[in-house]
């Protein structure tokens, strides 16, 4: 039977290696600043163990990947309790992938941001029926996406991924891989309308998805 400090290792240096490559930095945990920013001042100490690891282009993949780990570590679950046809505790980690590695680590500060309002939503920081963060959800991040002279991608879509695994398995259960894409104000309506599903196959059509690129003109 696996704790969960097993379940953690092998998330962190067995499955993420296999999938995203074996040169990475991090992790980047959260901080009191980051759930503070969310409105939360009272917070689980265990939540400051969640963070995001940076991962270098690879022969197969030429971006820059930034993904989550910790939202699927069993915190709440004991290890007799374990059901791996079930989700690992929010049953989802975040991912985003972009061009060139920033300079002002925007990529880890949004992750983080995205992680922290997860686990907040979790606990029913923002009401006992506001669901866990899912695939077509848009969410408004401000000014974090942004790249001088660009139109500003202030809001962000999450996306089932095609290209790696969308759900893995963990001893503690599964969870999803929710990737991450930065959108402009006018395509984040034009979703309103059409559906998350409709422009995230736009944005591939135009070069806008899988990869983040903050400098793209709007698709819509």
């Amino acid at each position: 039977m696996s704790s969960m400090e097993e379940v953690w290792a092998y998330r962190e240096e067995t499955l993420y290696p296999q999938l995203f490559g074996e040169k990475h930095s991090g992790i980047y945990v959260l901080d009191f600043d980051v759930f503070s920013s969310l409105g939360a001042e009272d917070i689980d100490p265990a939540w400051l163990h969640l963070g995001v690891f940076e991962f270098e282009p690879t022969p197969a993949r030429n971006s820059w990947l930034y993904v989550t780990s910790g939202g699927s570590t069993p915190w709440e679950t004991e290890p007799a309790e374990y059901d791996p046809e079930a989700y690992s505790w929010l049953g989802s980690e975040l991912v985003i992938e972009v061009a060139e590695q920033p300079k002002d680590q925007w990529a880890i500060k949004l992750l983080r941001r995205l992680l922290a309002f997860n686990v907040l939503l979790a606990h029913g920081r923002f009401g006992e029926d506001k669901p866990l963060l899912d695939y077509g959800d848009r969410i408004p991040m401000g000014d974090v996406v942004r790249e001088k002279g660009a139109v500003g991608l202030r809001n962000v879509v999450l996306a089932e991924p095609k290209h790696y695994p969308a759900t893995a398995q963990l001893a503690s259960g599964r969870f999803d891989f929710l990737h991450v894409v930065g959108i402009t104000d006018s395509e984040k309506d034009w979703a309103k309308a059409h559906s998350s599903e409709a422009l995230v196959r736009l944005l591939e059509v135009h070069g806008g998805f899988p990869v983040t690129d903050p400098g793209r003109k709007a698709v819509a």
